[in-house]
Protein backbone atom coordinates (compact mmCIF):
# COMPACT_ATOMS: atom_id res chain seq x y z
CA UNK A 1 0.00 0.00 0.00
CA UNK A 2 1.54 3.28 -1.04
CA UNK A 3 1.22 6.64 1.00
CA UNK A 4 -1.52 8.04 -1.08
CA UNK A 5 -3.48 4.74 -0.40
CA UNK A 6 -2.65 4.72 3.71
CA UNK A 7 -3.86 8.26 3.89
CA UNK A 8 -7.45 7.00 2.24
CA UNK A 9 -8.24 4.41 4.37
CA UNK A 10 -7.25 6.87 7.52
CA UNK A 11 -9.26 9.26 6.37
CA UNK A 12 -12.23 7.36 5.70
CA UNK A 13 -12.12 5.43 9.32
CA UNK A 14 -11.41 8.72 10.93
CA UNK A 15 -14.70 9.74 8.64
CA UNK A 16 -16.32 6.75 9.51
CA UNK A 17 -15.58 7.79 13.82
CA UNK A 18 -16.31 10.51 13.17
CA UNK A 19 -19.71 10.05 11.74
CA UNK A 20 -20.80 7.25 14.57
CA UNK A 21 -19.63 10.74 16.48
CA UNK A 22 -22.16 12.60 14.73
CA UNK A 23 -24.82 10.08 15.66
CA UNK A 24 -23.98 10.34 19.47
CA UNK A 25 -24.10 14.11 19.95
CA UNK A 26 -27.07 14.28 17.38
CA UNK A 27 -28.83 13.21 20.08
CA UNK A 28 -28.64 16.00 21.87
CA UNK A 29 -30.20 18.32 19.50
CA UNK A 30 -33.50 17.58 20.40
CA UNK A 31 -32.74 19.20 23.25
CA UNK A 32 -31.14 21.78 22.38
CA UNK A 33 -33.17 23.00 19.79
CA UNK A 34 -36.24 22.42 21.85
CA UNK A 35 -38.05 20.01 19.49
CA UNK A 36 -40.87 19.23 21.76
CA UNK A 37 -41.74 22.67 22.42
CA UNK A 38 -42.11 23.48 18.35
CA UNK A 39 -43.66 20.15 17.26
CA UNK A 40 -46.49 20.84 20.04
CA UNK A 41 -47.54 23.24 17.46
CA UNK A 42 -47.98 20.83 14.48
CA UNK A 43 -50.14 18.40 13.76
CA UNK A 44 -49.79 14.67 14.70
CA UNK A 45 -49.05 13.41 11.09
CA UNK A 46 -46.19 16.16 10.85
CA UNK A 47 -45.02 15.59 14.24
CA UNK A 48 -44.98 11.45 13.54
CA UNK A 49 -43.26 12.58 9.81
CA UNK A 50 -40.64 14.48 11.05
CA UNK A 51 -39.07 12.06 13.97
CA UNK A 52 -39.61 9.51 10.97
CA UNK A 53 -37.08 11.51 9.08
CA UNK A 54 -34.63 12.30 12.14
CA UNK A 55 -34.59 8.69 12.86
CA UNK A 56 -33.61 7.92 9.30
CA UNK A 57 -31.08 10.29 9.21
CA UNK A 58 -29.43 9.04 12.02
CA UNK A 59 -29.77 5.33 11.47
CA UNK A 60 -27.97 6.53 7.48
CA UNK A 61 -25.12 8.48 9.69
CA UNK A 62 -24.40 5.43 11.38
CA UNK A 63 -24.58 2.94 8.78
CA UNK A 64 -21.98 5.17 6.51
CA UNK A 65 -19.64 5.06 9.86
CA UNK A 66 -20.26 1.75 10.47
CA UNK A 67 -19.37 0.91 6.97
CA UNK A 68 -16.61 3.08 6.76
CA UNK A 69 -15.23 1.53 9.72
CA UNK A 70 -15.83 -2.18 9.43
CA UNK A 71 -15.61 -2.32 5.62
CA UNK A 72 -13.12 0.03 4.83
CA UNK A 73 -11.65 -2.43 2.20
CA UNK A 74 -14.43 -3.55 0.42
CA UNK A 75 -15.14 0.75 0.23
CA UNK A 76 -11.91 1.17 -1.24
CA UNK A 77 -11.44 -1.99 -3.06
CA UNK A 78 -12.56 -0.37 -6.86
CA UNK A 79 -15.54 -2.20 -7.66
CA UNK A 80 -18.12 -1.23 -8.82
CA UNK A 81 -20.18 -1.25 -5.83
CA UNK A 82 -17.72 0.81 -3.88
CA UNK A 83 -17.85 3.58 -6.47
CA UNK A 84 -21.48 3.97 -6.09
CA UNK A 85 -21.39 3.60 -2.18
CA UNK A 86 -18.61 6.29 -2.38
CA UNK A 87 -20.42 8.52 -4.73
CA UNK A 88 -23.65 8.22 -2.64
CA UNK A 89 -21.95 8.81 0.44
CA UNK A 90 -20.02 11.96 -1.10
CA UNK A 91 -23.60 13.31 -2.55
CA UNK A 92 -24.85 12.79 0.35
CA UNK A 93 -22.81 15.26 2.62
CA UNK A 94 -22.26 17.52 -0.38
CA UNK A 95 -25.87 18.32 0.08
CA UNK A 96 -26.31 18.30 2.88
CA UNK A 97 -23.42 21.54 3.39
CA UNK A 98 -25.36 23.01 0.40
CA UNK A 99 -28.73 22.73 2.34
CA UNK A 100 -27.03 24.20 5.13
CA UNK A 101 -26.47 27.48 3.10
CA UNK A 102 -29.05 27.73 0.44
CA UNK A 103 -31.95 26.17 2.05
CA UNK A 104 -31.91 26.62 5.48
CA UNK A 105 -33.32 30.33 6.82
CA UNK A 106 -30.36 31.39 9.03
CA UNK A 107 -32.56 34.47 10.59
CA UNK A 108 -34.07 31.32 12.51
CA UNK A 109 -30.82 29.97 13.89
CA UNK A 110 -30.49 30.18 17.50
CA UNK A 111 -28.27 32.94 19.18
CA UNK A 112 -25.44 32.13 21.34
CA UNK A 113 -21.75 31.58 21.29
CA UNK A 114 -22.38 27.39 22.17
CA UNK A 115 -24.60 27.50 19.06
CA UNK A 116 -22.62 29.46 16.63
CA UNK A 117 -19.15 27.04 17.63
CA UNK A 118 -21.94 24.31 17.31
CA UNK A 119 -22.93 24.95 13.98
CA UNK A 120 -19.12 26.14 12.79
CA UNK A 121 -18.01 22.28 13.63
CA UNK A 122 -20.93 20.52 12.76
CA UNK A 123 -20.30 22.62 8.69
CA UNK A 124 -16.26 22.14 9.12
CA UNK A 125 -17.74 18.00 9.74
CA UNK A 126 -19.64 17.81 6.77
CA UNK A 127 -17.26 19.52 4.47
CA UNK A 128 -14.63 17.15 5.68
CA UNK A 129 -17.12 14.33 4.83
CA UNK A 130 -17.65 16.11 1.92
CA UNK A 131 -14.10 15.99 0.73
CA UNK A 132 -12.94 12.71 1.48
CA UNK A 133 -15.94 10.86 0.40
CA UNK A 134 -15.35 12.69 -3.33
CA UNK A 135 -11.98 11.67 -3.18
CA UNK A 136 -12.93 7.82 -2.09
CA UNK A 137 -14.96 7.89 -5.28
CA UNK A 138 -11.67 8.96 -7.55
CA UNK A 139 -9.61 6.76 -5.94
CA UNK A 140 -12.28 3.81 -6.71
CA UNK A 141 -13.19 5.40 -10.41
CA UNK A 142 -9.23 5.10 -11.19
CA UNK A 143 -8.65 1.50 -9.39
Amino acid sequence: MDIDQSLIFNLVFLAGIAQIALVFGSLVIPAMLNWKTELAKVSLLIKQMFWTYAAYILVINLCFGVLSVFAIHELLNGSLLALLICGFIAVYWISRVLIQFLYFDRKSFPKGKIYTAGEFALVVLFVFLSIIYSWAFYVNSVS
